[in-house]
């Protein structure tokens, strides 16, 4: 068959924490089926096998570590990066030359996401890489197993599909997109991962989803993966007489999951050797980590297993014979995660933030607390009137609770109440774990006098998300049900009032709303406000801001006042607008403003000079390298 570039597949991309899926379906064959892809690694070296997920581990061996024959793939006697199951199991030995959790600093505003720092920590001799470049070592490795079973057909030329959490901000969204376009991806989508789960759902369902959702639904999904737990919710509504779907709500970016179990555990044996009169030294504790992966897994999907034994590296041949051994037992695995990460609360025990030190650590900025239950019962009392355009009578919801002279409902019944849930995400794949959320949001409902919510299944917790990403292709084909979405949270931007200067007091500032809630990919908007000044040619600062519950702000809406709850204070992004002809530098341009949300979801603002329609992007991205934050359009 000659080669081809247009796109034949639809492709489905879950770049996951922990592991990578690729999926795809045939869109030329009506009959076709999604499919999840082998991926060819090396798992030892020497030795490749095909399994079913890559996973998200990149080993920076040491220049003697491996000879050339040791390195070689069915596509290359030269990869040029060491990823999958041999990073995984490397590192699980030399912890200080592996990289994992790329996806999570990805997504990390505090760092330089483009500086090569990973392996963080690591000594100076072993070679560094970014976020961004450890992102394209998984993908590039994707697209080369992919091109190599289907040569007629190049990934890059295909409809792909990449599935973000649903709380990845413009910055991380962008950043995965170009990963994506730095391996050649030509025709790219982004998708939300809850959109995704959901989607897989409605697949395997077929059209028999209709029977387990009505009209008035709540569905929570819920996705725990290694790096992150992602929330969402969708409605279920009616349109034309048919069900349709709407992702109403979105959680903040929680980096709570798998891996925090992990380090659970292996703390949890640390001290266990510490009793002992065994002193680790950290990075006996990072390889410890890896080791209680396997073994939290192997205990949690067999509940007659006792215990899985330890065994804690030791350096030097003096010190082999000293090489420390232990056992992580089921009654651990149990009470350290299910009674740590998923305890019984009350649905109006949120978590809690502890006062943090005034020094600490560069690292990623985990939650401080482990309680997956409390942050979930924090998300639904958040978005407690989210469907209330929808059925307030549904749901419950007093549109007169809680205003001046009113008395205010309890806390408990002060939450949005999901009717349905859908789990994802390896983590879940614990029956103990799941049972033990599953009867937690229900307590919560039989407290509210509500029925228990109906539980969607039906899905692989670890293929869903790419399954249903290339699903999504098909969809956006008109074949199927789309999920009504937009973006996730209304943005703003910080207008600085003008006023007479007053000692030690700075000028206060407003935000104007530039995105709403649910703005769709591929619109623009032009914001109906006053004209604006805009600085040129000297550095500037521009300041957003974002909220997942001010649902009804309008683009142009003024808001004077706000509490943290309200408004969520984003990274500023500090340019020098660049001087066009005609301009000096300095000047001060009287501007209107105008909004665009890009096929892939990322957002920018423009300002469109008011004299000769001169424009000027800032792209709502919060990179780093300002250089790449603007441009001028004529």
């Amino acid at each position: 068959m000659p080669t081809t570039n247009a796109p034949r597949y639809s492709v489905g991309i879950d770049l996951g924490t922990t592991h990578c899926v690729l999926s795809f379906i045939d869109t030329h064959n009506e009959d076709a089926h999604v499919e999840v892809m082998s991926i060819p690694q090396l798992t030892a070296p020497g030795n490749v096998e095909s399994l079913p997920q890559l996973g998200s581990f990149l080993y920076q061996p040491h220049e003697h570590e491996m000879n050339a024959s040791a390195r070689v793939l069915p596509w290359t006697t030269e990869p040029s990066a060491l990823v999958g199951a041999i990073a995984r199991n490397l590192g699980s030995k030399t912890p200080i030359r592996l990289i994992a959790s790329a996806k999570s600093w990805l997504c990390h505003s505090g760092v330089n996401r483009r500086d090569a720092f990973l392996p963080a920590g690591s000594p100076e001799e072993v070679d560094k890489v970014s976020p961004l470049q450890a992102t394209q070592c998984y993908l590039e490795h994707l697209k080369q197993a992919w091109n190599h079973t289907h040569p007629d057909f190049p990934l890059q030329a295909q409809d792909v599909t990449i599935t973000v959490p649903a709380s990845f901000d413009p910055a991380a969204r962008d950043l995965t997109a170009e990963a994506a376009r730095n391996v050649g991806f030509e025709h790219l989508t982004l998708l939300e991962e809850p959109q995704a789960a959901l989607y897989n759902w409605i697949d395997n369902s077929g059209d028999a989803w209709r029977d387990q959702v009505s009209v008035g639904d709540i569905v929570l999904v819920v996705d725990i993966g290694g790096g992150t737990t992602d929330l969402s919710l969708v409605k279920v509504t009616e349109q034309d007489g048919n069900l349709t779907l709407e992702r109403i709500a979105v959680g903040e970016h929680i980096l709570l999951g798998g891996d925090n179990m992990d380090l659970a555990l292996a703390y949890r044996l640390k001290v266990k050797l510490a009793q002992e009169g065994k002193e680790l030294q950290p990075w006996q504790v990072q390889a410890m980590t890896h080791a209680c992966r396997d073994a939290k897994e192997a205990l949690l999907n067999d509940a007659t297993l006792q215990s899985v034994p330890i065994v804690v590296p030791s350096r030097g041949s003096k010190l082999l014979g000293a090489t420390l051994k232990t056992e992580l037992t089921q009654q651990e695995v149990q009470q350290t995660l299910v009674d740590g990460f998923f305890p019984q609360v009350t649905v109006d025990e949120h978590p809690v933030q502890r006062t943090r030190g005034a020094l600490t650590q560069m690292g990623l900025p985990y939650a401080q607390d482990a309680g997956i239950t409390r942050h979930i019962a924090a998300f639904l009392a958040k978005q407690a009137g989210a469907a209330s355009d929808a059925n307030n009578a549904q749901q419950g919801f007093d549109p007169f609770a809680n205003m001046p002279g009113m008395p205010s409902q309890p806390a408990s019944t002060d939450f949005i109440k999901p009717t349905a849930v859908l789990f994802n995400g390896g983590v879940l794949k614990s029956t103990l774990l799941a049972d033990r959320l599953t009867s937690t949001i229900n307590g919560w409902l039989i407290e509210a006098n509500e029925e228990d919510a109906k539980p969607l299944t039906g899905v692989d917790l670890d293929l869903a998300v790419a399954s249903g990403a290339s699903y999504y292709g098909a969809v956006r084909r008109g074949q199927g049900v789309r999920i009504r979405g937009g973006l996730a949270s209304s943005y703003y931007v910080g207008i600085e009032s003008a006023m007479p200067a007053i000692p030690g007091m700075a000028a206060p500032m407003e935000a104007l709303c530039v995105a709403p809630f649910g703005m769709e990919e591929g619109s623009s908007l032009d914001v109906p406000s006053q004209e604006f000044g805009l600085v040129i040619g000297q550095p500037v600062h521009f300041q957003f801001f974002g909220s997942t519950t001010r649902r009804d702000d309008q683009v142009g809406t003024h808001i004077d006042y706000w509490t943290p709850e309200d408004l969520t204070e984003l990274p500023e992004i500090r340019v020098t607008l660049p001087v066009s002809e005609g301009r000096t530098e300095g000047e001060v341009v009287p501007v209107r403003l105008a909004s665009r949300v890009t096929e892939l979801g990322t957002l920018y603002l423009e300002a469109i000079a008011s004299d000769n329609g001169q424009k000027w992007h800032v792209e709502f991205d919060v990179r780093e390298d300002a250089a790449q934050q603007t441009d001028l359009a004529s």
